[in-house]
């Protein structure tokens, strides 16, 4: 992989595509100095459809002059923009630049409209029309792919519209959540939990602590083989929000219910990210966003 990041990839580059437009240059050349052997009626000697004949006429001045202009523009714009390789060209412009000069100019005209909410707390956001309108856009916007425009999500992605929240649902929390990201970590547990059958043991003790159909022996037999599993998610299976570790007895299941899936996690862990959006919003817009975000989780809010 060095070898396509290094200097002489760049001089490659360069060298291409310099090397691509003298050639159409000499082309050009050759094509207007080249005679090619005509008949006494300046024909080339092909003939189609038994009366069409191709001339032997040199290219019209306008099309030659379109060409070299169009050779010209290259060579200018290679002069100004990157495209040698390398070379950030005269004016400086990368797509980098531009992105962040166009957010800077977006968060600059919108800034008059999210003052007045930075002073206000979730709950005053929470009964504020504009800025609820304001946090469903950006919600659908940046959220919806993944939680869903119901905020209800699925498979694999938290419902937000539950009032169950991995790493708390404090408008704090909620918070930190967006601007930070979170990665949530589920190791493979089946070595320390023992034999297969104490894994399946185990299943069913998780699917007792929430009252949904399991084997009341197997359960008995994992209570003990629970033990490795509550450093994280607590000794009575209530979890813990500081490590987004799952609560086990709200019959709330983020990857799949039921014996084979529990077991599934046990055996091969699971990984969940949900990336940071501080690069991408501002401080002003994920504030908006964690008010519509709290409001939607069947907090009660109180109208003024």
């Amino acid at each position: 992989m060095s070898d396509f990041t290094s200097n002489l990839w760049s001089v490659f580059v360069a060298a291409a595509t310099l090397i691509g437009i003298v050639a159409c240059l000499l082309l050009l050349w050759f094509s207007g100095k080249a005679k090619a052997m005509t008949a006494n009626d300046n024909t080339t000697g092909h003939v189609w459809d038994g009366d069409l004949r191709e001339m032997n006429n040199p290219l019209p001045r306008w099309w030659v002059w379109l060409f070299i202009i169009t050779v010209v523009f290259s060579l200018l714009y290679l002069f100004l923009y990157p495209g040698l390789g390398t070379s950030p060209g005269q004016l400086g412009w990368s797509q980098l630049g531009q992105y962040q000069a166009e957010m800077a100019k977006g968060e600059k005209e919108v800034a008059p409209l999210y003052a007045r909410f930075t002073a206000m707390s979730a709950q005053d956001m929470a009964r504020d029309a504009q800025a609820m309108a304001i946090g469903e856009r950006l919600f659908m916007n940046n959220c919806a792919q993944c939680h869903g425009s119901d905020a209800r999500g699925s498979k694999g992605f938290p419902n937000l519209a539950d009032g169950d929240w991995l790493w708390g649902g404090a408008p704090e929390q909620i918070q930190e959540s967006i601007a930070k990201g979170r990665m949530g970590v589920m190791p493979p547990m089946a070595a320390a939990v023992g034999t297969p059958e104490d894994v399946k043991n185990v299943a069913h003790y998780v699917l007792s602590l929430s009252n949904s159909p399991h084997d009341s022996l197997r359960a008995s037999l994992g209570k003990a083989k629970f033990g490795t599993c509550a450093a994280c998610h607590g000794a009575d299976g209530k979890g813990n929000t500081a490590l987004g570790a799952p609560n086990l007895t709200d019959d709330i299941w983020l990857h799949g219910w039921g014996e084979g899936a529990i077991i599934a996690m046990i055996n091969s862990g699971k990984t969940n990210q949900m990336p940071a959006q501080e690069g991408k919003l501002s401080a002003a817009q994920i504030q908006v966003l964690t008010s519509y975000v709290w409001s939607r989780s069947g907090t009660k809010v109180a109208a003024q």
